[in-house]
């Protein structure tokens, strides 16, 4: 069985900056693109920066010169550093891979369960 895991969530003032990561586990063949979404209160689920599995970068506009994406393919592990944060950004952030077990032939998307962000005004 594969898992997302979430962390580095937390408080932060507005301007600070936090970094998150998510390690996926378990049975794992593949893994091709792996992305960062959030969803605030009352709002769906938004995109907020997508990597493939060769680096290439794409990042929602509200986010794009303050957040970096990046990912360590050895260690099956995505990251997102956050910078100059705003108290638009407070959100559930939640890490996702298209990812084929290790005894599958497929690639389907995983999701973890989620990390709170909150940055304070």
């Amino acid at each position: 069985q594969v898992r997302l895991v979430e962390s580095g969530g937390g408080l932060v003032q507005a301007g600070g900056s936090l970094r998150l990561s998510c390690a996926a586990s378990g049975s794992i063949g593949s893994i091709n693109a792996m992305g960062w979404y959030r969803q605030a209160p009352g709002k769906q689920r938004e995109l907020v920066a997508t990597i493939t599995r060769g680096g290439i970068r794409n990042y929602a506009d509200s986010v794009k010169g303050r957040f970096t994406i990046s990912r360590d393919n050895a260690k099956n592990m995505v990251y997102l550093q956050m910078n100059s944060l705003k108290p638009e950004d407070t959100a559930v952030y939640s890490c996702n891979a298209d990812l084929r077990p290790y005894s599958g032939t497929y690639y389907y998307t995983n999701w973890g369960q989620g990390t709170q962000v909150t940055v304070s005004s």
